[in-house]
């Protein structure tokens, strides 16, 4: 996990105080002060492109219908097939 050199006390309290959000818009109200709009727009994206992959839609039409760059795509592919399966965990239950 990459993200293994980042654990620690600090984004323990971040991931701690996400799990702390009760509905939408708690979830609105706090990224919308977290992050800037294009964090937002590129992990909306980024989100949108892992569901559309794991629907089995093709990079092309995921290209066009999110207006993602074939890096992301491609990157959102791997993370999907060789990740830490956390795309895999929200979507399914979601779904």
């Amino acid at each position: 996990m990459q993200i293994d050199k980042l654990k620690g006390q600090e984004l323990d309290d971040l991931f701690e105080g996400i799990l702390k959000l009760e509905n939408l818009e708690d979830c609105y109200r706090f990224f919308d002060d977290l992050c800037t709009t294009n964090e937002i727009v590129s992990l909306k994206q980024r989100f949108q492109v892992a569901k559309m992959i794991k629907e089995g839609q093709t990079y092309q039409h995921v290209q066009d219908k999110t207006g993602a760059s074939s890096a992301t795509v491609s990157r959102v592919k791997r993370c999907l097939d060789y990740g830490s399966d956390g795309y895999h965990t929200v979507i399914d239950r979601l779904e």
